[in-house]
């Protein structure tokens, strides 16, 4: 009777265990399916730190700059290594490997190409498209505005980003510093 008692209690500890074992793996897993959405500015780690240094880029470019502007893409590249991914979907993992590989190749040509200020202006190009998207896909933490040059690129167009409603043009510099218009508001 006493080894029935035992087994008894024993397996009722065992069903128990296990029965809450599984509903943490479960409560785990809605947890991580609704936490994949929903990013905060902690896990979104250096999307703050990123921009910044892209704004420096823009500014040395409107400057005339070469060497700030390398300085600015160097500066760039440190803070893309400190993203982390900590609750992203795997679908904005993809799109941040995406933005991440584009970003690095073209930061690098810039910081690579102090004296050849045109070939930065060229790759500032891909880079505006890159974090244009970026802010599109994962929001922006104060107003952004995208402004255009319709000149750039033998009247092709381009445009960059800019966290001042101001027109400071990186493509042209002192040649053409005004020559452009906001053309949206990013919230």
């Amino acid at each position: 009777m006493k080894h029935i008692l035992l087994s008894l209690i024993h397996s009722s500890v065992l069903v128990f265990s296990a029965c809450n074992e599984k509903a943490d793996k479960k409560n785990e897993a809605a947890r991580s399916t609704t936490d994949s959405h929903t990013v905060t500015p902690e896990e979104r780690g250096s999307f703050s730190e990123l921009f910044p240094h892209y704004q420096h880029l823009s500014v040395a470019l409107s400057s005339d700059d070469d060497k700030e502007a390398a300085a600015a893409a160097k500066g760039m590249l440190e803070a893309l290594s400190k993203i982390k991914l900590d609750g992203f979907s795997a679908e904005d993992k993809a799109t941040y490997g995406h933005f991440a590989a584009s970003v690095k190749e073209n930061a690098g040509y810039i910081a690579d190409k102090v004296g050849n200020i045109s070939h930065q202006r060229e790759h500032l190009v891909v880079l505006s498209k890159d974090f244009y998207e970026l802010a599109k896909t994962f929001g922006t933490e104060k107003q952004i505005y995208k402004v255009f040059c319709p000149m750039y690129d033998n009247d092709k167009g381009a445009y960059w980003l800019s966290d001042v409603n101001e027109v400071r043009n990186p493509y042209f510099g002192s040649e053409m510093l005004r020559c452009g218009l906001v053309q949206e508001e990013l919230n």
